[in-house]
């Protein structure tokens, strides 16, 4: 499947360094350890290894609202800090273009669930380039994974990990009993499990699993549902986690330096396509940091499908909004909080946006080297951006006033803005 066509990220490497420390490490909280962390400290040849990113992707039923795009926005600065620290970057990413939820939409509009996805995919791909997201290095959608899964879930079954119901469905689950640690990541008890579990596309009252929190590998054909060869699975098609699962292995190996996606991922999602890495491979942890970004709320509620109240990134673009806006509005709190967006959200990023670039056009300015040393620092630890953004104002501000004597501190200023952040001027 094709992504998008990436931005041309400005090279910042000939940029001395104001204070002359050496660069930072980034550092990113993990929601196993609970705790930041460096990232790539326990590689082997740590400097020269690339770095690694598994980000869960869309289910194409819908267009791209913000809240997605809060969650593409962090891992976009992820891989920037990563590549503006000269590391080369695997970064993987999903389409989910065949679940419950996309069948559903189609079937409620009389529309095919084929064209509907390859529809939403394709606005999806214009968003992310009108928000300069830096392109995955693959982008793989569910469908044409197929193949790998059926091989790997008939490794699965034949060593008992996987079991068939005995109901004549041909649904086939994951064995928990066979990932010991299972929990690690999300830390939540068995209640919180059940209960998310039922609330975000598990089954746990499903009669005939061996224990209610077993997730579904493989859902055997419907009428009326698309189904693929599975060979000793039988026609059917894949569960949500082991899709995941499988295309990280396929494409990044057995352990991941980041597995990304929204804070509403952590159960049952990531700790069940974790689970399914673990016992396929035998190697702990899938991934050396569990990275999630907190929910964008409208209404002060959760911005989501089921809900409603989305507010789409193609609307506002419709509208006339600058998505470097919305991408400087949306990095003005930080990527693990949840937060509200509002007409007043908005306004500020536009106010913002229009300063830095007043600023960009001033003769000269303090430092620009201290600024791009400032905002490296900030954003390697745990995304800063909040701070990154403050140490543009103050830059801004200070230039504007037509303090400093840089003739090229608005160039560096310019491009630091665009590497680092993602905000061209």
């Amino acid at each position: 499947m094709d992504s998008w066509i990436p931005p041309e990220l400005p090279d910042l490497s000939a940029v001395p360094s104001g204070s002359g420390v050496a660069r930072p490490t980034l550092e990113l909280y993990d929601t196993a350890r609970q705790a930041v962390h460096p990232t790539g400290a326990d590689h082997i040849g740590a400097e020269a290894a690339p770095r690694t990113m598994y980000v869960c992707g869309i289910t194409p039923y819908d267009a791209t609202h913000l809240g997605h795009a809060a969650t593409m926005i962090t891992f976009d600065l992820v891989n920037r800090v990563w590549r503006d620290a000269g590391h080369e970057v695997r970064y993987v990413q999903n389409v989910t273009d065949i679940d419950d939820p996309l069948l559903e939409r189609a079937n409620r509009d009389g529309d095919d669930w084929i064209v509907l996805a390859m529809r939403e995919t394709a606005l999806f791909r214009e968003d992310m380039e009108s928000l300069r997201i830096v392109p995955p290095s693959h982008y793989i959608g569910a469908v044409e994974s197929i193949p790998a899964i059926v091989t790997r879930l008939a490794r699965l079954l034949d060593t008992a990990v996987a079991y068939r119901l005995e109901d004549g469905t041909g649904d086939v689950y994951f064995d928990l009993t066979s990932a010991p640690r299972f929990g690690y990541e999300s830390h939540l008890d068995r209640e919180t499990m059940l209960a998310l579990s039922a609330e975000r596309g598990g089954d746990p009252g499903r009669e005939g699993k061996r224990d209610p929190l077993d997730p579904l590998l493989w859902r055997g054909a419907r009428d009326g549902e698309p189904a693929w060869d599975g060979g000793a699975l039988g026609p059917g098609r894949p569960g949500w986690h082991i899709e995941c699962a499988v295309i990280a292995l396929d494409r990044l190996g057995a352990v991941v330096d980041v597995q990304g996606g929204g804070n509403d991922l952590i159960y049952p999602h990531h700790e069940c396509s974790a689970a399914h890495a673990e016992v396929l491979t035998g190697v702990e942890p899938f991934a050396r940091h569990y990275v999630h970004a907190g929910m964008i709320g409208l209404g002060g509620e959760k911005m989501s499908k089921s809900k409603g109240n989305l507010v789409f990134v193609s609307r506002l673009r419709a509208d006339g909004v600058d998505p470097m806006a919305m991408r400087v509005a949306l990095m003005a709190t930080h990527y693990r909080a949840d937060r509200q967006w509002t007409d007043d959200t908005l306004k500020a990023g536009q106010e913002r946006l229009a300063i830095w670039r007043e600023a960009a056009t001033v003769p000269a300015g303090p430092s620009g080297a201290d600024l791009l040393d400032g905002v490296r620092v900030a954003l390697a630890h745990d995304l800063d951006t909040p701070l990154a953004l403050s140490l543009v104002d103050s830059w801004c501000d200070a230039a504007l006033a037509g303090t400093g004597a840089d003739i090229e501190a608005p160039a560096v200023m310019a491009a630091t803005v665009d590497a680092l952040l993602g905000v061209r001027l």
